[in-house]
């Protein structure tokens, strides 16, 4: 670790530390990990009795819903109601609900007549690849033009990167995953279009190395909507990051010594204004387990997002209730990584 970051101790808890007293580091940051790993756990059990109570309240009647064009006689409708245990009381169906989800359970789907974990496995991996690639192409995008940026403040580079990444993050997700649809996908007038605009491959896809190509080029579209709209995030913490510790003393100091530019950045300022980056990139690593609900119902993504899309649309409690579960608990773990990995790498968390 860097300069900054090694005399980072405050001078009181240097001065009450005496000779030969070292303070149980380790020890405060398992504490400091089981409290939080005790919050995560209240937080997902608060999630678990959200999800059931919440998704009862969307309009619709899941058994109507699944007896369109089938002229289900009431008899009929009571049996299937039945059948899925709709017509028990809530607080039983409630009870049944908790008690799957402890055996790690989460029921059988209304609308596909399958387990749910069966249908997140067989979504979950398209969502990894997709919502993977853009998350590393967002993160080096972000962090080089925001390095760029602050270190270069207020030149032509930090003016035109900052702005066009406010824009692009200010633009609805679904307006401009239409609009990159529209010109490269389906084409504007004599223009044809470029990239595929639905699904993970071709009906008729070919094998090896052009199955990869293909799949990649089905990636373009919904890739590059979910980057324009999330690289913004990491430019902007990181150039405002990087403009702090240029104004500290020890840069200062670096280039007193004869340093040259390029390696007071690379060595010694980078390093450090690349820590307020970790909470984010790892929420981030939440929300891809999650995919992009939007992004993937534009392209027809068969990932995640799209399945708890159509899990709202039915609507199906169990599908709803399982991705959802699925996506918030990703979130929450992810979180509590990154406040234990925060404190472990900056000292001066440790010493708050």
């Amino acid at each position: 670790m860097t300069a900054p970051l090694e005399a980072a101790e405050p001078a009181a808890v240097q001065a009450a530390a005496g000779p030969g007293d070292e303070r149980p580091t380790h020890r405060g940051t398992l504490q400091y990990a089981l409290s939080k790993a005790g919050g995560a756990l209240f937080s997902i059990a608060m999630v678990i009795i959200g999800t059931f109570f919440v998704f009862r309240l969307l309009p619709g009647d899941p058994v109507r819903n699944l007896a369109q064009g089938r002229n289900m006689t009431p008899t009929q409708l009571a049996l299937e109601r039945h059948r899925l245990g709709l017509d028990k009381p809530l607080i039983d169906q409630f009870a049944d609900f908790v008690g799957k989800t402890l055996r790690f359970d989460l029921g059988t789907s209304y609308e596909y007549k399958r387990p749910v974990l069966d249908l997140i496995g067989e979504r979950l991996g398209p969502t990894l690849l997709l919502a993977g690639v853009g998350l590393v192409i967002a993160v080096s995008l972000g962090l080089w033009q925001g390095t760029r940026a602050g270190w270069r403040h207020n030149s032509r580079f930090d003016r035109v990167s900052t702005g066009i990444s406010l824009v692009l993050w200010s633009v609805p997700t679904f307006w401009l995953g239409l609009l990159l649809l529209m010109v490269f996908g389906v084409g504007i007038g004599p223009i044809p279009g470029i990239f595929p605009t639905r699904g993970i491959e071709s009906v008729d896809a070919p094998d090896g190395f052009a199955y990869v190509l293909d799949v990649a080029a089905h990636m373009v579209l919904p890739c590059l909507t979910l980057v324009a709209v999330v690289y913004a995030q990491y430019l902007l913490v990181m150039r405002s990051s990087l403009l702090e510790e240029v104004s500290q003393d020890y840069v200062t100091v670096a280039r007193a010594k004869g340093l040259r530019d390029d390696e007071v950045r690379r060595r010694h300022a980078v390093p450090n204004a690349l820590l307020p980056t970790v909470t984010l990139v790892f929420m981030r690593i939440g929300f891809i387990v999650g995919g992009a609900v939007t992004v993937e119902t534009i392209y027809s993504w068969p990932g995640l997002g799209q399945l708890f899309y159509e899990a709202i649309r039915v609507p199906d409690f169990t599908l709803m209730q399982g991705t959802f579960m699925l996506i918030t608990v990703a979130v929450i773990l992810m979180n509590t990584l990154a406040d234990v990995v925060y404190r472990m790498l900056d000292p001066r968390v440790r010493s708050a």
